[in-house]
């Protein structure tokens, strides 16, 4: 049942759960810059994720895999100074947290103290549960995320839709309650089949964001570049361009070098 959508000024790991209580949807999108962040932040939006997708986005790799965590508080650190009302979650990079605990804490520490970032975002489920225990036990949110995790990318070899057979379903369903009592404050689920997402997301108390997982869930998320049109190479079924920036972009572009060339920029008005 929707409400009137209430005015935050602040956006918390508390809001999103009462958003989902309230029956409101929760908006997300990634930045990594500071100039994207700010517009992004003064439109409204309730979550930045500072995803690890910056090592696709930003830097062109394949994939999430080679971004470090050094690179990932520079992007959070850039991302945060930008924001007044957004809440700022930033994921793990691969490697930073699977194999030790000890190791996840203290990759958690250094981004929430070096960024000051106020959530991270872990990939997987009953497999890391210890790790995100430690990172609860210390006092920082996490949001957990299952279905596709990308960092994963070579244990399943291809970015297809994940849990559409009943034994990958069932367990991640009990993973998604195994994050909600672990206290992790929400999950984002990525390609899974969009019944499915809706059930998780009525069994659990904590909000649900899609991507590529249907509108019955609590929120959806999409990176800022895909939905802006800036890339062009991907198109998913769940992607929405909501502008064509790239040839915008490119029109802008050769646009300036021609008047450039032409000498018709700078004009008499445009010099001292």
């Amino acid at each position: 049942m929707s409400t009137a959508k209430k005015e935050y000024k602040r956006i918390t790991t508390k809001t999103l759960v009462d958003m989902k209580q309230n029956g409101e949807k929760i908006s997300m999108l990634t930045a990594y810059d500071f100039t994207m962040a700010k517009i992004v932040d003064s439109a409204g939006i309730d979550v930045i994720l500072v995803g690890d997708s910056a090592s696709n986005v930003m830097a062109g790799h394949e994939t999430t895999l080679p971004i470090t965590l050094d690179q990932m508080i520079y992007h959070a650190s850039s991302v945060v100074r930008a924001i007044e009302r957004s809440l700022v979650v930033v994921d793990l990079p691969f490697g930073s947290y699977q194999s030790d605990p000890k190791e996840a804490l203290r990759s958690a520490i250094r981004i929430m103290k070096e960024s000051g970032a106020h959530a991270v975002k872990l990939e997987g489920g009953k497999e890391i549960k210890e790790s995100i225990k430690r990172i609860l036990n210390a006092g920082i949110p996490v949001m957990g995320h299952l279905g596709l995790t990308p960092q994963s990318i070579y244990k399943f070899g291809t970015y297809t839709v994940r849990a559409k057979e009943e034994e990958e379903a069932e367990q991640l369903k009990e993973d998604a309650l195994m994050l909600e009592k672990t206290g992790c404050f929400a999950v984002v689920l990525e390609k899974v089949p969009a019944k499915l997402a809706e059930e998780v997301a009525k069994s659990i108390s904590i909000p649900v964001i899609g991507i590529g997982a249907g509108g019955g869930v609590d929120g959806q998320v999409l990176v800022t570049h895909d939905m802006l049109g800036m890339t062009h190479e991907f198109s998913p079924r769940f992607l929405r361009r909501y502008l064509d920036l790239y040839n915008e972009m490119t029109k802008a572009f050769q646009g300036y070098i021609s008047d450039v060339k032409s000498g018709d920029f700078p004009n008499s008005k445009e010099q001292y």
